[in-house]
């Protein structure tokens, strides 16, 4: 017998068509993570009875249970056998709405952030639109043919040239639940799952040694291997792994990607730090009389931020920053996390409000930090998460 070794770890996640309700996974379901923490503990309720002493005789089996996770993972390719990422779930837990996939055809000409298409592109406000390098946000639709971007590509794509796939992921007003399995090897070590896992918190650090995501959030109940009984989750047995395919993956470098901010959008070279959070305020149907677990989730109002720091400089561009924080006026945040098809992911804000930003003089260069800049828009448009 010997220890087991914390990198003979598997994680699988599909979307539960109830709150609660398990999914099935196949290999398809995999996906790359750095860590996954889970924390059940119940409620505890003091005893007023007296007992003769001062000891404490314990609490009745079976209270409320309260159960939360953590899971952290990279950005990598995200090619799949259903041509999506795999921890698209996780991200589509977060934000609420079915992911919508756009391969809008051939481009009949382009001026600018404007995209004229030879034939009707089929896209909305808000999806995104990608070329082999680079990824950008349909800010209005024209017409049938011609739509407005976030900003304009900078290896733009030639008349004739048809765009790249791009699978976008937008805000809903109710969010779905995930099922969450962590497998170990040896077969015989504790296997887990987590039902109606939750995300409350999701952060997109950009420009790290990596580029990452996390995601917290609670879950129903977690479920091991060592303590399960029949009958449990409506399961006759524990559901076993599926059969482990090929998992090789690419993480995308923290250096990669381009940046564009402002009232009018500017390509931004100098950011040295960055991320976007988001917070669904998620309450959960957890006090009611006749359930240990939870049975619902209710999230509140959503809050979407942006943190920032970079160098200053004394161009129009960093100025018109340091100008919208003074007067609080809107501007446009969009990421876009890597540079090659197959690795790229973007995130568009299309109305944050800047704080004045703290001046850093501790190093060489002055650098200004922007500490979280809350986004705002009309309904479910606040960000958009894309990958191409």
């Amino acid at each position: 017998m010997s220890y087991i070794s914390s990198n003979a770890n598997r994680f699988y996640t599909a979307l539960e068509s109830g709150y609660g309700s398990l999914a099935t996974v196949s290999a398809s379901n995999r996906i790359p993570a750095v860590k996954l923490t889970v924390s059940q503990k119940l409620t505890v309720t003091e005893r007023k009875d007296k007992t003769g002493s001062r000891t404490f005789t314990g609490l009745p089996v079976g209270g409320q249970k309260q159960t939360s996770f953590a899971l952290k993972t990279y950005l990598t390719n995200w090619v799949s056998a259903n041509g999506s990422p795999s921890y698209g779930p996780l991200f589509q837990a977060a934000l609420g709405a079915t992911p919508v996939s756009a391969t809008p055809g051939a481009i009949s000409s382009v001026a600018g952030a404007t995209l004229v298409f030879s034939g009707p592109h089929g896209l909305s406000a808000g999806q995104a639109v990608a070329t082999a390098m680079e990824i950008r946000f349909v800010t209005a639709v024209t017409n049938l043919n011609t739509v407005q971007i976030n900003a304009p590509f900078t290896n733009g794509p030639q008349a004739g040239a048809a765009l790249s796939t791009a699978i976008t992921y937008l805000p809903a007003t109710e969010l779905p639940s995930v099922t969450l399995y962590d497998y170990w090897s040896p077969a015989t070590a504790t296997q887990r799952f987590l039902a109606g896992a939750a995300v409350d918190q999701m952060a997109i650090d950009v420009n790290g040694d990596f580029h990452e995501f996390s995601f917290k959030g609670i879950a129903q109940d977690v479920q091991d291997n060592a303590s399960f009984a029949a009958g449990n989750f409506e399961l006759e047995s524990y559901p076993l792994e599926p059969a482990v395919a090929a998992f090789d993956y690419s993480i995308v470098p923290g250096n990669l990607g381009q940046a564009w901010l402002g009232p009018a959008p500017s390509q931004f070279f100098t950011v040295t730090a960055a991320s976007i959070g988001l917070s669904n305020d998620l309450d959960a149907r957890m006090n009611e009389f006749g359930s240990s677990v939870p049975q619902a989730i209710a999230p509140g109002q959503r809050k979407v931020a942006a943190t920032l720091s970079l160098y200053s400089q004394d161009d129009n561009a960093t100025q018109a920053l340091y100008t919208a924080a003074r007067q609080q006026s809107p501007i446009s945040v969009m990421f876009q996390l890597g540079d090659t098809q197959g690795q790229m992911m973007g995130v568009y804000l299309s109305g944050v409000v800047p704080v004045v930003p703290q001046f850093d003089d501790s190093k060489n260069r002055l650098q200004w930090s922007f500490q979280p800049s809350r986004a705002q828009g009309t309904v479910d448009n606040e960000i958009a998460v894309a990958f191409a």
